[in-house]
């Protein structure tokens, strides 16, 4: 056996695990690991600007290759900023682990420079924190933050290094990553399940994040038309389903058609297959009727009546379900069936086409969305922000390709930008383009410099209303003609591009949009494009009457 240091020993268990990509702020007090690093090669060590950027960088290369992402930064401040993305990671069950340094062992407990418990302060945002105080331990220890990130509902692990046990060395004994199979179901749950939505005559399927993990989308589809049941996506996971497949009958968040929202209330059966049951999903917790019989089926013990009581429980792995429950397809009323997921798939149709609006003073949204669907490539990934100019994006695009589209359900601003670094990192063969608000673009807008430096080209789409769009439109509902803390001034965004060496667009009407992605599309490079949107239409469901009057 080799005697190695703490901080070989970390990246000798990353080999292990086949850990290939890393994203950072670099610090003093876990060099150690960054110095191990330079021996290998395999490894991509990724030095963002912020450690917000950092670990949605890692949150999305972990969403969108199916690894579990790997993210760094030193201790206190720098541990501080990495916690936006561990908070996305958990809402969004995503597999991550953070390593952070940590202050001297014998200087613990005296507030030391930079000191913070991370164990006290990540404990109830991740799945586990742990502290590794003894260089023999890390091989033990640190596979099983590995495990522990991406077995059950996967989710953030932190893992904490004080510096002088970077530089302890001891003898390396060798431990493999281990594995645990997923959970299969009950057979006679299944069976009851499937006797259960075969009898129903107002079903709806809520297909949630574990479709995705679980890479489902497949099975998910044959049993839907198997069983013709509507198939409904939750809050950002558009892409657990196929938008323009019959048996879709839409999406649930913000701007959900009131018509979904009642067909789902006067369902006479819901199954939930890996949803948590948000707060955007269930609209506040009102989705389902006290009455509503619920099949609930998801991964997690704890996710299972933490919101609805459900009429039939199933702990089970989501893949699984779907295979049992292929092997075993009832007989249906197939004919209502068919009208039903007619009807619904209709409405969503009606409810997202669009039409070329355009405009000569501003870029009307409807019409860059029109343009837009057009002409991107099915297998685009596209990233974004919260804030309201997703209503556009969640009700006009259509994702008809698996895991194409990667959000934060946390709601983060200024994930748009990293994120599309961190899935473009992951799928280098994709195109991938991030929407952000002009209030979270600022946010990480430093981590353009991340994606020249590295050369990695990836299109932001920037909305420009010079606001905080949410807030404001949340403002003048609640307190109208009270304005305050929302209004922004904002740098050409074009140009700030340049600057950073990447490709600038501004936009200030339609007819110049698409000629706009076209050259950023073929520049090669990272690129930015600025649309400047009117600032009196808030929302994708405002009539533009309204906006014309203010």
């Amino acid at each position: 056996m080799k005697r190695l240091s703490g901080g070989e020993a970390v990246v000798r268990v990353m080999v292990k695990e086949g850990i290939k990509k890393a994203f950072c702020v670099p610090g003093e007090s876990y060099l150690g690991v960054i110095n191990a690093l330079y021996d290998h090669s395999d490894i991509q060590l990724i030095a963002a600007r912020h450690e917000g950027g950092a670990s949605f960088m890692a949150e999305a290369y972990a969403k969108t290759s199916g690894d579990v992402g790997v993210c760094m930064a030193t201790r206190g401040p720098g541990a501080s900023n990495l916690a936006i993305g561990l908070h996305t990671a958990m809402q969004d069950s995503t597999p991550l682990v953070a390593l952070i340094g940590q202050v001297e062992r014998p200087f613990k407990e005296k507030e030391a420079f930079q000191e913070v418990n991370f164990s006290g302060l990540f404990s109830h945002l991740c799945k586990w924190a742990v502290e590794i105080d003894r260089v023999e331990r890390i091989p033990e220890l640190l596979h099983r933050a590995f495990h522990i990130a991406r077995s059950g509902r996967p989710g953030p692990v932190v893992v904490s290094l004080p510096h002088d046990m970077l530089e302890d060395t001891a003898e390396f004994v060798e431990q493999k990553p281990y594995y645990v199979g997923a959970p299969n179901p009950d057979e006679k749950s299944v069976d009851e399940a499937l006797k259960e939505i075969a009898k129903a005559r107002r079903p709806v399927l809520i297909a949630g994040g574990g479709v995705i993990i679980s890479k489902s989308t497949s099975l998910l589809i044959k049993f839907a038309e198997a069983m013709h049941i509507p198939v409904v996506t939750a809050f950002r996971r558009f892409s657990a389903f196929p938008n323009t497949h019959p048996c879709y009958a839409g999406w649930l968040g913000f701007g959900t058609p009131s018509s979904l929202l009642d067909y789902i209330k006067n369902a006479d059966l819901v199954i939930a297959l890996g949803t948590r049951f948000s707060q955007v999903t269930t609209q506040d917790y009102s989705l389902l009727a006290d009455d509503a019989r619920l099949i609930h089926i998801d991964i997690s013990p704890d996710t299972i009546g933490k919101v609805y009581a459900p009429a039939l429980p199933i702990v089970t792995d989501v893949k699984q379900f779907l295979i049992k429950a292929l092997e075993r397809i009832p007989q249906i009323r197939e004919i209502e069936r068919k009208k039903l997921i007619t009807e619904l798939h209709k409405r969503y149709r009606d409810f997202s086409s669009i039409k070329a609006d355009y405009s000569l003073d501003y870029v009307d949204l409807d019409g860059m969305m029109y343009d837009l669907t057009n002409r991107l490539p099915k297998e685009a990934i596209i990233t974004s922000d919260a804030g309201n100019f997703f209503g556009w994006l969640s009700r006009y695009y259509r994702f008809e390709q698996g895991n194409s589209y990667i959000g934060p359900t946390s709601g983060a601003m200024g994930y748009g930008l990293p994120a599309a670094i961190g899935a473009k990192v992951a799928r280098p063969d994709k195109t991938v383009i991030s929407f952000s608000g002009d209030g979270g673009f600022m946010m990480t807008i430093q981590e353009l410099e991340t994606a020249v430096r590295e050369k990695i080209p990836v299109i932001s789409i920037v909305v420009n209303n010079n606001m905080y769009g949410t807030i404001r439109a949340h403002q003048e509902k609640h307190f109208p003609n009270r304005v305050i803390a929302t209004e922004l001034t904002n740098p050409n965004f074009a140009e700030l591009a340049r600057l950073f060496g990447a490709h600038g667009e501004r936009v200030e009407k339609n007819e110049d949009f698409i000629l706009a992605l076209e050259r950023a599309l073929f520049s090669g490079s990272p690129a930015v494009i600025e649309v400047m949107t009117n600032p009196a239409i808030l929302s994708v469901n405002q009539p533009k009457e309204i906006a014309e009057r203010l």
